[in-house]
């Protein structure tokens, strides 16, 4: 390779046989890849727009509402963004859409907006588990824990009362920039540098 040509993709087929070079190339050509992230979100929050799963509302009009609710109570952008996608996870994983949503979200967001999403299909339960025949103090065995009360407000002042069809919730497209900022940057990785 000429010296300023970069190399445009990896040349290995095997991880063992690779090279920073190659590592580069991926960076550079996943580059457009990430930057679509928040557009991926998007068109997922529309899929739940397809369905009502037999509530009043469907589930793209009740993520609009928790999160109209929590920005008209004066909540910071990455709460309601969270707020927003709480149930995103509801499209590939019904049975835990919770931690799904959370683990989407993970690396933009606080560890205390973290667990609330994590946590949130348990604590919900409060509200309706005893007429499924479940334990609705499932969420109990977190007492004590730093963030059980902020997630328990986050169910009870905005994630249980939205299946209104009758509230005015804000639009989508006004939320779609508050999805770029809150994900344009990840705020923490899985990774650790070798010299942190």
């Amino acid at each position: 390779m000429a010296d300023g040509e970069m190399q445009m993709k990896a040349n290995f087929h095997a991880m063992t046989e690779s090279t920073a070079e190659d590592w580069a190339a991926i960076g550079r050509a996943g580059a457009p890849f990430h930057r679509e992230f928040p557009n991926r979100l998007i068109a997922h929050l529309n899929m739940l727009g397809e369905d009502s799963g037999g509530f009043a509302v469907t589930r793209l009009e009740h993520s609009l509402q928790t999160a109209t609710r929590a920005h008209r109570d004066g909540r910071d952008e990455e709460y309601v963004v969270c707020a927003l996608l709480h149930d995103v996870g509801d499209i590939l994983a019904p049975s835990n859409h919770a931690e799904l949503g959370a683990m989407i979200l993970k690396p933009y967001i606080s560890e205390q907006n973290y667990w609330m999403m994590d946590k949130h299909g348990i604590f919900q339960g409060y509200y309706f588990f005893h007429h499924l025949g479940l334990d609705r103090d499932m969420r109990d065995e977190f007492r004590g824990h730093p963030w059980f009360e902020y997630t328990a407000q986050f169910c009870h002042l905005y994630d249980q009362n939205s299946f209104d069809p009758a509230y005015e919730s804000m639009p989508l497209s006004a939320f779609e920039p508050m999805i770029h900022r809150v994900t344009a940057q990840p705020k923490r990785s899985i990774y650790r540098r070798k010299d942190a």
